[in-house]
């Protein structure tokens, strides 16, 4: 009798397990992250048109490159399985980058990453066989090289996401193209994530703590209002997924992992961290440490920290038992809290960079920007759709 009641115990338990953590069919997530396109491109049917918040930005601003990685992915997944939105979508994307003739935000000389993160969808596109040109992004990526001192240039930790993968991703063109120096671009973005990491007031990446100090006027002893240290969300979202974006154009170049180890370690450092910060209602604070500081549901950060853990479950780099009911969760939870029937996502924090920025998050509230937020929710979907069966 014992032995039977013991039996069903572990039945029961694996049965509720398995009901915890299930995640959507594949179908229900493509239908998600399209609806949310959709709304974009329906109330942006120009692809080109400059933004206006405040004031007049040409549409290849920073916000709209995160926009375009996740379209990116968004077609990736669509041109596999021949989905009908494919041809919508991608013409999309090629009117935007054909518009701004593939070339950064300020031309190839800005050393701005907010105005070269734009070329991560150019590079993209291009490795997908479509048409363009990647040689206004190797200019301005050679500009960088050329200027030591361009080492310094990611004083805030947002920066890593913008500039980091454009050189990685730019350095797996070049491997195919059978450039015998294809890593000098990822060797670069090395030096410049080292220096923020390490060596910006003393680095901005605690590693003790497994977080990232957004930038040097949050290192202690600025704390928050419960006397933590000051942890955004969106900002180590943002380091996060460059991480996963790095180490997968380093993993794609064959006979090739130059700092691939180095990237790893602070991503499941980052991980640990982030699996003990999830909310109870499986989303994430603005503030990672004090949920009394705006505390509250927030979609960027955690559709970033979805991302990344999706991808880190994908490769073996993070247990699935673990990390596989935090990722299920956290994406069924804010689909049902975030997306509305219409496709507009709501929760989400408009620009800034710390805690009390474009306050309040609502279900309702509409970000100053209306297309970054797009951006983390579309490449939440498409890592949580390779884990979907």
């Amino acid at each position: 009798m014992r032995i039977l009641l013991l039996s069903i115990a572990v039945l029961w338990g694996v049965s509720t397990y398995a009901k915890k953590v299930k995640l959507p069919e594949k179908n229900e997530v493509l239908a998600a992250m399209e609806l949310a396109n959709d709304y974009f491109i329906t109330h942006h049917p120009d692809a080109g048109a400059p933004t206006f918040v405040k004031k007049k930005r040409p549409s290849n601003l920073w916000t709209r490159g995160v926009y375009f990685e996740g379209l990116v992915a968004l077609t990736d997944i669509e041109r596999t399985i021949g989905a009908p939105k494919y041809e919508q979508n991608t013409k999309y994307l090629l009117d935007w980058a054909s518009y701004h003739e593939w070339v950064p935000r300020n031309g190839i000389k800005t050393r701005d990453a907010d105005d070269y993160c734009c070329c991560q969808a150019y590079l993209s596109m291009y490795l997908n066989g479509q048409v363009g040109t990647y040689m206004p992004t190797m200019q301005c990526m050679d500009n960088l090289l050329r200027t030591h001192e361009s080492v310094t240039d990611w004083t805030w930790i947002d920066a890593i996401q913008m500039g980091l993968p454009v050189l990685t991703k730019l350095s797996l063109v070049k491997a195919k193209e059978g450039d015998d120096a294809f890593n000098r671009y990822a060797q670069h973005g090395w030096k410049m994530y080292h220096y923020t990491r390490d060596v910006l007031a003393g680095g901005l990446f605690n590693k003790e703590e497994g977080l990232w100090w957004r930038d040097k006027d949050f290192i202690p002893p600025y704390k928050e209002p419960n006397g933590q240290n000051c942890y955004w969300s969106r900002g180590n979202g943002w380091v996060y997924a460059a991480l996963v974006r790095a180490m997968q154009d380093i993993m794609d170049i064959p006979n090739y992992d130059e700092y691939l180890k180095e990237y790893q370690h602070d991503f499941v450092k980052m991980s640990e961290a982030l699996k003990a910060c999830q909310r109870t209602d499986y989303f994430w604070n603005v503030s990672l440490h004090d949920d009394s500081n705006y505390g509250g549901k927030e979609l960027t950060g955690t559709s970033l920290f979805i991302y990344g853990m999706a991808w880190g479950i994908r490769h073996e780099l993070l247990d699935s038992k673990v990390y596989l009911p935090i990722v299920a969760n956290a994406w069924n939870a804010m689909v049902k809290n975030c997306l509305h029937k219409d496709g507009f996502l709501g929760y989400v924090q408009g620009t800034g960079k710390q805690p009390s920025d474009s306050q309040p998050v609502t279900y309702e509230s509409e970000p100053d920007f209306d297309d970054f937020g797009l951006g983390c929710f579309l490449l939440a979907g498409s890592e949580v759709y390779q884990l979907s069966k």
